[in-house]
């Protein structure tokens, strides 16, 4: 079993890390996830959460907003919505998605009712932990 698998976290804008990492905690619409080594292969959507990866000694913490994790045995992909090195994430960038969130919420009908109100939840949720 290798201690190391490449992991990489790219959001629309940009690629926010690359490298060999020996964990990443990953906010999963079901709930959390790590994903270690020779890990079963999976793919997970993601939710409002703060993902850390283990990477040389250190651990490093990002925010994203939603996108996927897809998860091999060889590595992690993530791809982020909106992703941020947790130290550059401020209160104005919560609270606006989290006000978009609610007007979405409001305006939802059906099924993507209850979709919404999870959306706001979670972001809620990350807000507090923050």
């Amino acid at each position: 079993m290798a201690d190391t698998m490449q992991f990489d976290l790219v959001s629309p804008e940009r690629r926010l890390v690359s490298g060999l990492a020996r964990a990443v905690q990953i906010p999963g619409a079901d709930g959390d996830m790590v994903a270690m080594p020779d890990h079963a292969p999976a793919v997970t959507t993601l939710r409002p959460g703060v993902l850390s990866v283990e990477m040389d000694g250190a651990t490093q913490e990002f925010v994203v907003t939603g996108g996927f994790a897809q998860i091999s045995p060889e590595g992690t992909s993530v791809l982020a919505e909106e992703a941020l090195p947790k130290s550059e994430v401020t209160a104005d960038f919560i609270d606006e998605r989290l006000t978009k969130a609610q007007a979405a919420h409001e305006a939802a009908e059906g099924d993507a009712v209850d979709t919404a109100a999870k959306r706001v939840s979670d972001l809620q949720a990350l807000k507090d932990a923050l």
